[in-house]
Parts: structure tokens; C-alpha cells; sequence
């Protein structure tokens, strides 16, 4: 019990072990604990909790501020008996990291970008969710409010077949550190409720990141398309050339994967703060015009050039890159450069000629010789 005119702290946050289930989790503390299990772990960590109390919820007060789940139940976690632990994703059921991949809501459910500015002010202020793709993740910027309190703000532009750029902001930093993960032009995000607003100062509708917004990175349950090969080149042949988003599913194979080769053609330097891949001459971005040298590092990703094949032809120099390449592999970058080559073949041919269900994202250029396609979850 804490002692009287002591001051406590709040975090919140969000679970889930299944598709149809997750629940709210509420911790008071001291500023010390509730600091220290904020900073335990991040928006895709796997968590066990041990020794909550489960106590029912009053959703219309709650769920004003905190995301909608379909249990009537919240979880409280005591300073002096609850036990938050992390676990490393290599460690962890497949099934709960396939969750990352799931929105928490009808996938079919949500505005697209045009109709958002076509309804214009009438949307002022309403909750709702988005479907969409990344198109540039900005720099953080840190202020410092009127009563002398920190604060941070990171806006994200986001484009799809109706609307070719559209701001989203997000001002907490948990969503801050999750758009850093984003790539530009590769990325797609399911947003569920958030807020709409009218900008007047720049004369256009903007998204904002609340407290009760959920995004789910490249979900897997909005591609409902299904491609053959063939069908995929005459879809790219009729875009005339336009750059649009198109995500898909392909039954397939991977038929070529030169991960044994040399390793210049497996990994690259990407920009630590866009993501994008930079120059191999200057290795600096030229995208991130904005930030000063001194803010711009880079790290290494993989970045592998595959064919993907099925019944009707082959998709030749499809990028598997960064994050869905190590889930892939089931290797970090780091823990790939450790493998010898004969390790590297081996993986190889366990990964080559599976037939799998391959989720893609394909920025519908027409095919050539090359293609612009993004392989983002392939599955057995």
C-alpha cells in the first residue's frame, strides 16, 4: 500500500495470445517501477506475466482512452507482486508472432486515404481506422512545452491507390520508436481508431496516434488477393507505368536464394533514420536531406535478390529485406555473418523449392528483366 501523499504512476498497455482474444493491462507504482517496466520491453516483444489480478472493466469510461477488446476484463499488475517477463522471438511460439501480422479489427474495415479527404471536415474528430503504406517516415522533433514538461513529435506520410501522400503524427514514443522500424514504399500499416482531424494551419486532413489506436505492421489479413505469376506481370503490364501499391498473395516457391554467395550480395547499409538503403560509394543518405551528418548512422540489413516461381513463371530479383528476411532465415544479421558457408548452403536448400504462401508487396512497375516486388512473409 503506497504511503499516503506519495506520488504514483500509471502505464498502460495491450496483450494478445490469439486471434479472437487481448486484453488491457494497467500497473501503478512508484515512478522508479512503472519507469522501469515501461522500458522492460517494446510494441512486439513477447511477454509472460505472472501473479496479475483480473478485475472487470467499465468499458464506457475505459474504453473512451483505451483500446476496444472483447473481454469484459482488465489485468492490474502490483509493484510488490507482479512479474512482467520478456522472451527472445527466437524462443517464442511461431503462432503468437504470427499475431504481429493480425489487426485487432475487421480488416475490411477502414477509409481509405481519398475518402478521408473527400469527406474533409465532416471527419473532424472522428475515430476510425486506416489501411495504408508507408511513403516517408520523418526525423523525431523534441520541444519543450509551456509548463516546462519534455515532449516529442513524429509525423509519417502514408499513401495508397487513392491518395498519394497523407500525414499521420504520432507523439507518444512507443509509436515514435514503431515508425522507425518502418521502411518507405515497402511498409503497409493497419491502424485501428485513429483520431481524424482538419489541420487549418496547412489546410488538410491528418491522422493522429491516440491512446486507443492499435497499428499492425504488414497485415497479413488485409491481402486477401490472390496472384499467379502470370496474372501478377499482366496487372503490372496494365498500370502503364504508374507506381501503385499492390499487395498479394502468391502460392509459390523460392527458386533462387544466393545467401552462400558473396556477402556484399546479401547484405547493404541502410540509413538509421529513413531506412532506406544507402549509397555503397559515399554511404551517407541522400534521402534524409533535413538531418544534420552528425544525426545520420547507418547499420547492416539483409537485403537478397530471390526468384519467386509457380505453375505460370517466375518472378525474377524479388527483394527479401531486413526484418522479414532474419524471420525467414530464422538468423539475426549478426548471427548470419557468424554461419560458415557450408552452414549458409544448408539453409539454403531448407528454405529452396518449399512450397509456400508467399505475402507480397509490389510497387507495379512493368516487369522486365527485374521486378520492384517486395517479398514480405513467406510461409510453408
Amino acid at each position: 500500500m503506497a504511503d499516503i501523499g506519495t506520488e504514483r504512476y500509471t502505464f498502460n498497455f495491450t496483450i494478445r495470445d490469439s486471434p479472437t482474444y487481448f486484453i488491457n493491462v494497467q500497473s501503478w507504482g512508484r515512478e522508479e517501477y512503472i519507469r522501469s517496466l515501461s522500458e522492460s520491453f517494446r510494441v512486439g516483444d513477447c511477454v509472460t506475466i505472472e501473479n496479475p489480478l483480473i478485475q472487470s472493466k467499465e468499458a464506457e469510461r475505459e474504453e473512451k482512452f483505451n483500446p476496444v477488446t472483447p473481454s469484459g476484463y482488465k489485468l492490474l499488475l502490483s509493484e510488490n507482486h507482479s512479474v512482467v517477463k520478456t522472451s527472445s522471438c527466437y524462443d517464442t511460439d511461431t503462432r503468437l508472432l504470427s499475431l504481429l501480422h493480425l489487426p485487432v479489427k475487421d480488416p475490411q474495415d477502414y477509409y481509405s486515404l481519398g475518402d478521408i479527404v473527400a469527406n474533409g471536415q465532416s471527419l473532424n474528430g472522428r475515430v476510425l481506422n486506416v489501411l495504408a503504406a508507408v511513403m516517408a517516415v520523418g526525423e523525431p522533433k523534441y520541444f519543450m512545452t509551456s509548463d516546462k514538461r519534455k515532449g516529442q513529435r513524429c509525423e509519417v506520410k502514408l499513401y495508397d491507390e487513392t491518395e498519394r501522400s497523407f500525414p499521420i503524427v504520432c507523439w507518444d514514443n512507443e509509436s515514435i520508436q514503431l515508425a522507425q522500424s518502418w521502411i518507405p514504399q515497402e511498409t503497409v500499416i493497419f491502424a485501428s481508431d485513429v483520431r481524424i482531424n482538419f489541420d487549418k494551419f496547412r489546410n488538410c486532413m491528418t491522422a493522429t496516434v491516440i491512446s486507443k489506436t492499435i497499428i499492425t505492421t504488414n497485415p497479413v489479413e488485409a491481402v486477401v488477393n490472390v496472384y499467379t505469376v502470370e496474372q501478377l506481370k499482366e496487372k503490372a503490364l496494365q498500370s502503364d507505368g504508374k507506381l501503385e501499391p499492390l499487395l498479394g498473395i502468391i502460392y509459390g516457391y523460392i527458386s533462387t536464394l544466393d545467401i552462400d554467395e558473396n556477402v556484399s550480395r546479401v547484405l547493404r547499409n541502410r540509413c538509421s533514420v529513413c531506412r532506406f538503403i544507402v549509397s555503397e560509394v559515399s554511404n551517407t543518405c541522400t534521402f534524409c536531406t533535413d538531418v544534420s551528418p552528425e544525426a545520420k548512422s547507418t547499420f547492416v540489413s539483409f537485403d537478397i535478390l530471390v526468384d519467386v516461381t509457380d505453375h505460370t513463371g517466375t518472378l525474377q530479383s524479388c527483394y527479401l529485406s531486413d526484418c522479414v528476411a532474419e524471420e525467414t532465415l530464422g538468423c539475426t544479421v549478426q548471427e548470419f555473418l557468424m554461419l560458415e558457408e557450408e552452414q549458409k548452403t544448408a539453409l539454403k536448400w531448407q528454405l529452396l523449392l518449399e512450397r509456400s504462401k508467399i505475402y507480397f508487396k509490389d510497387k507495379m512497375k512493368v516487369f522486365d528483366s527485374s521486378s520492384d516486388t517486395n517479398v514480405y512473409s513467406p510461409r510453408k
